[in-house]
C-alpha cells in the first residue's frame, strides 16, 4: 500500500493525511467527507509548471475545473501560476467570485449559452475554446457587439482513439465535441473574417484517465498535419495550441499511471518534431490537467452502519454514502482501494463489497480486501479528489458531503455540509396544492 502526497499511517494506527487524523477528521466535520491534501495539489501544479516550461519555449497550464471547484481551489492554483478551464455559467461565476484573473480563463462547452458566451467576453475572458461551426457566429457577434476582441481556439477532433471508456473518448470522430477536420479550413476562414475574433490557434483533448502516452504523440501528428493542411489552404499558421488533459491516476494500488514527467517527455519532443516536419512556427503550448492534479489527493471518509454476511456468496459492508457522492463506479465500473482508518495497521483478512445507502444496488467498490469491520468504522476511499465533489447530486435526498482542505495539522472547511433545510429551499407548493 503506497500512500500518495501527505498521507501515512500514524502512531495510533490511524490514517493521517496532511498532518490530521482521519478519525478526529471524521468525528470533527462528519461523513461523509472529502479530504484534499493541499500541499500534493501545489505539488502536482508545480510538477506541471516546472516539467514543461524546462522543455518548452511558452506553456500555458490551466486547472480544468470541472474536475473538482470552489472558490478555494480557484485561489489555490492562482498562486500557483496555473490558468482555469471553466465550462459552463456556474464554473465562471465561482472563478470570478473567487476573483481568479478573467484574462487566464478558457471557457468551454460543446453547447454554450448565449448568456455563458456574454457573460465569459464581459468578464474578459482570455480565450474561448469554439466547439463549432454555428459557434463562430455566435462569439464573433458577441464579441462586436460589446466591442471586444476576443481571443479564441478551434477545437478540432483529431480522430484518436484513446481506448478508454467510451463516456470519457473525446478525441475520435464520433463525438459531440469539436469541429471535423473536413471542415476546419471553412471554420478557420470564418473566424478570421470576424472582426471581433482573434483566432490563435486550436484545441483538442483525446479522453481522460489516459495510461498510454503514444496517444498524445498519435494526437499531435494529427493535429500538426491538420494545421499544415489548413495553412497550405488558407495561409493561416497557429500560434498557440492545446491539447487539453487527461492524464491518468491511480486508483488500485497495481495502478501504474506515467507521471507529469513521463508526459513532457512524450509531448515536448514529438511537438518540436512535428513543427520541424511541417515547418510551423513553435506554438504556445497550453494544457488543461484537473484529475491528475487533484484525482490523488483527495480521499473520501465513510462511517460504517450494517454489515450483512450472505454465508457462501459475500459479505456488504454499507456505509452513509454512496452513488450520491461518488456516482463513478455506477456511470464507468471504476474501481477504487479501501483503508479501515482507524483500523490502518490491522491485516486485511476478509473480503467485501462496500455498498452505499441509497435505493439503488449502489455498489462503491466490489470485492475489496480489509481487516473485519463492525459499526463506526471509519472507511477511506483514496484517489477521490476528481469527479466526486463535481459530479455529486441529491439522490434520495441526501444532503452533499463538507469539503476540508488540510494542510500541516490544519483543517479548514472550504465546502459546508449542505443541510435537510438546503433541499427544500428552492421546492415551491402551488396554491390549489395548500386546499385540504
Amino acid at each position: 500500500m503506497e500512500l500518495p502526497g501527505t498521507q501515512k499511517i500514524n502512531g495510533k494506527s490511524h490514517l493521517e493525511i496532511g498532518g490530521c487524523d482521519a478519525v478526529e477528521l471524521a468525528e470533527r466535520f462528519g461523513t461523509p467527507l472529502y479530504v484534499l491534501d493541499e500541499a500534493l495539489i501545489r505539488q502536482r501544479c508545480r510538477d506541471y509548471l516546472r516539467e514543461f516550461r524546462s522543455r518548452w519555449p511558452e506553456v500555458f497550464i490551466a486547472f480544468a475545473g470541472k474536475a473538482f471547484m470552489s472558490t478555494a481551489l480557484c485561489r489555490l492554483v492562482e498562486q500557483e501560476g496555473l490558468g482555469l478551464d471553466v465550462s459552463s455559467l456556474g464554473e465562471l461565476h465561482t472563478a470570478l467570485t473567487a476573483e481568479f484573473p478573467a484574462e487566464k480563463l478558457v471557457v468551454h462547452g460543446n453547447n454554450k449559452s448565449e448568456e455563458e458566451i456574454e457573460a465569459a467576453l464581459s468578464a474578459g475572458a482570455g480565450w474561448v475554446v469554439i466547439d463549432s461551426l454555428p459557434e463562430i457566429e455566435l462569439v464573433g457577434e458577441c464579441a462586436q457587439r460589446l466591442g471586444r476582441r476576443q481571443k479564441v481556439l478551434l477545437r478540432i477532433t483529431p480522430g484518436v482513439d484513446t481506448h478508454t471508456h467510451d463516456s470519457i473518448k473525446t478525441g475520435d470522430f464520433d463525438t459531440k465535441f469539436g469541429i471535423l477536420p473536413i471542415h476546419a479550413p471553412q471554420a478557420v476562414r470564418q473566424a478570421t473574417a470576424m472582426p471581433g475574433l482573434d483566432l490563435r490557434g486550436y484545441h483538442c483533448h483525446i479522453g481522460s484517465q489516459l495510461f498510454f502516452l503514444e496517444h498524445y504523440r498519435a494526437a499531435i501528428e494529427a493535429m500538426t498535419r491538420i494545421a499544415a493542411d489548413i495553412r497550405a489552404e488558407t495561409e493561416y499558421a497557429p500560434q498557440e495550441l492545446n491539447l487539453g488533459g487527461g492524464l491518468g491516476i491511480r486508483y488500485q494500488w497495481s495502478d501504474r499511471p506515467p507521471t507529469v514527467a513521463d508526459l513532457a517527455e512524450v509531448i515536448c519532443p514529438a511537438l518540436a518534431a512535428e513543427c520541424e516536419r511541417y515547418d510551423l512556427p513553435k506554438p504556445l503550448l497550453m494544457l488543461e490537467p484537473g484529475r491528475s492534479i487533484v484525482g490523488d489527493a483527495g480521499i473520501t471518509l465513510y462511517r460504517v452502519g450494517v454489515v450483512k454476511e450472505i454465508p457462501g456468496v459475500r459479505t456488504y459492508v454499507a456505509v452513509d454514502g454512496g452513488m450520491s457522492d461518488n456516482p463513478r463506479p455506477a456511470l464507468y465500473g471504476a474501481r477504487y482501494e479501501v483503508i479501515v482508518a482507524n483500523k490502518a495497521e490491522a491485516e486485511p483478512t476478509m473480503v467485501v463489497t462496500v455498498a452505499g445507502k441509497h435505493c439503488e444496488t449502489d455498489t462503491l467498490i466490489r470485492d475489496v480486501k480489509i481487516p473485519p469491520v463492525e459499526r463506526g468504522d471509519i472507511l477511506a476511499v483514496p484517489s477521490t479528489g476528481a469527479y466526486t465533489y463535481s459530479m455529486a447530486s441529491n439522490y434520495n435526498r441526501l444532503p452533499k458531503p463538507a469539503v476540508v482542505l488540510v494542510s500541516e495539522g490544519q483543517a479548514d472547511l472550504i465546502v459546508r455540509r449542505q443541510t435537510v433545510e438546503d433541499l427544500v429551499a428552492q421546492d415551491l407548493i402551488p396554491e390549489r396544492l395548500n386546499r385540504r
